[in-house]
């Protein structure tokens, strides 16, 4: 086969792939491999090209044994390195090297691990707390009653933030299932805040917050899963509640349809304002992920499991609609929801 039909066969192909030759010098690559090595690869000698001593043993391998080879490719995407795993065979006296990207797996492999990590320390935490109360109920405090009301008290306290991390959990794995999956159902926004505001009454009142319900949207109507809005809603204005200064007003404001660039479609936007302390600007890219506090002590004294409003961006995903977090030192927080007003696909 002459070089022209070699290279054209090669950059028919959707995978990255470096041809060989016997010389150990480059004989083809085709524009997927470039974008990963860089251009002006033929007639370099391989070990300049690759320039990862994993990759070239593995080449001197497979030249020697005749036998496949497969490696690991370490590249750089701009500020983040990527992974590929390289098959290495001899066709004849060249050899062929494919790449196969494998930068998602690595990720998705390592958000695995630190979430079963942050997990795992979530649930220490409150477990040795239990496990050192019952030891000391079960010695020296066997006898003090008033030991005993303090210590059970905490206990039913860590308990029950292990309860609500178990909960959330369970939510965020449900939400993740069925992201994929768009909701049709017509919802009243109107009918579903008040619900909401009018179930954290209780919440409001023993934190001395007024949460109000505001804007032009009386009427609008969204496809979506009302259980799920209610959950996200629930959320917000509860933080905005926890979050927010005593003695003032968390305000829940429903704007009419209107087009939203965020949306590129028509939809409502649903925003919740409190007049809290606010967030470092920095913090704001973070706060939709897993465990992230801006203040772990505050957050898991007032009962927040750092999933929140993860699950909050995961159920706003499934419903294709937009998550935005604005904040100011010193003069609140104001979390936004654009909905689609009609089903997109």
């Amino acid at each position: 086969m002459t070089q022209e039909r070699i290279s054209a066969v090669i950059d028919a192909l959707a995978m990255p792939v470096l041809l060989i030759g016997p010389d150990e010098r480059v004989r083809s690559a085709n524009a997927p491999l470039e974008a990963i090595l860089g251009p002006d690869l033929i007639e370099k000698h391989y070990i300049t090209a690759l320039r990862q001593p994993a990759v070239v043993d593995a080449i001197a391998r497979a030249r020697q044994s005749g036998e496949r080879r497969v490696t690991r490719f370490i590249g750089r995407d701009g500020d983040k390195d990527t992974v590929y795993v390289v098959s290495i065979s001899k066709a004849a006296d060249d050899i062929v090297l494919t790449f196969e990207d494998q930068t998602a797996a690595e990720e998705a492999g390592q958000m695995r691990r630190d979430f079963v990590a942050n997990v795992s320390h979530e649930l220490r935490t409150p477990l040795t707390a239990l496990l050192g109360f019952i030891e000391t109920l079960g010695g020296a405090a066997r006898d003090d009653a008033a030991a005993r009301d303090r210590f059970l008290a905490i206990m039913a306290h860590e308990a029950n933030r292990m309860t609500r991390l178990v909960d959330d959990l369970l939510s965020l794995s449900r939400v993740e299932e069925d992201e994929r999956v768009r909701p049709r159902e017509n919802i009243d926004l109107t009918a579903l805040l008040s619900s909401v505001i009018k179930g954290l009454e209780p919440v409001s009142q023993a934190a001395g917050v007024t949460v109000t319900l505001e804007g032009d949207g009386r009427d609008e109507m969204v496809p979506g899963d009302a259980g799920q809005l209610v959950q996200v809603f629930t959320n917000l204005i509860e933080n905005g509640i926890k979050y927010g200064a005593a003695d003032q007003v968390v305000t829940v404001t429903l704007s009419a349809k209107a087009h939203h660039p965020r949306l590129r479609a028509d939809g409502v936007r649903i925003s919740v304002a409190d007049k809290g302390e606010g967030i470092a600007s920095h913090h704001l890219a973070r706060l939709t992920e897993r465990f992230y506090r801006v203040d772990n002590h505050r957050s898991r004294e007032i009962g927040g499991t750092g999933l929140g409003l993860a699950i909050v961006k995961h159920i706003v995903n499934r419903h294709r609609g937009r998550l935005s977090i604005e904040s100011e030192l010193g003069a609140g927080t104001t979390v936004s929801v654009f909905l689609p007003s009609e089903v997109v696909s």
